[in-house]
């Protein structure tokens, strides 16, 4: 009987049936990124070598997350949380209204928000190397581009935190720990699973 079970935990009333949702690459890929971005953010003027080398790092994890949105696992596949910008902004006006839908993977602004940071880290990653090199070292705008996009994603990671405390408290879930543990609660009659 438990065999049957290995997608699901069975809980009571405290403690729900649980679903897996975020796999072992997703989850060391999220949590690799907090602890290097907020290395190299705060070592930017300070350790040049390690802060490089954190760069270095962070620009090979981005790829490695864009090819596994292409052909990894269900919920980290970029076709299951893109969504058109209408849908996105009818879910953000849900969200207001505290009213919104629980999605089992990304929601449409958690889409949006993984796009969007993905796009921000790749522009720090793409100016910080362009400053190592003969063309563009000293190169102000390339500079000035590496700055802005890094305090710009600074201000993507707060929105994000907010995003995930008010689905966290919508939805009765715990989403840090379900990025920890990579399980979530089963989805219910009105999730989109």
């Amino acid at each position: 009987m438990r065999a049957a079970r290995t997608d699901m935990e069975a809980g009571d009333v405290s403690s729900p049936a649980t679903v897996k949702v975020w796999d072992p690459l997703v989850r060391i890929f999220h949590w690799s990124l907090v602890g290097l971005f907020a290395f190299a953010f705060l070592t930017g003027d300070e350790l040049q070598g390690p802060h490089e080398l954190a760069g270095y790092v962070i620009a090979g994890l981005v790829a490695l997350r864009i090819v596994w949105g292409l052909v990894g696992s269900r919920h980290a596949r970029f076709s299951s949380f893109v969504y058109r910008p209408s849908t996105v902004a009818g879910f953000l006006g849900d969200t207001l209204r505290m009213k919104a839908r629980r999605y089992l993977g990304h929601n449409p602004a958690g889409g949006l928000m993984v796009i969007a940071l993905l796009l921000a880290i790749a522009a720090i990653s793409v100016t910080g190397y362009m400053m190592t090199t003969d063309a563009y070292w000293g190169v102000g705008w390339v500079e000035e581009l590496h700055e802005a996009s890094a305090f710009g994603a600074l201000a993507l990671v707060a929105l994000h935190l907010a995003g995930v405390l008010v689905a966290s408290f919508e939805h009765g879930e715990n989403l840090v720990r379900a990025m920890i543990t990579g399980r979530k609660r089963a989805p219910g009659p009105g999730d989109v699973a």
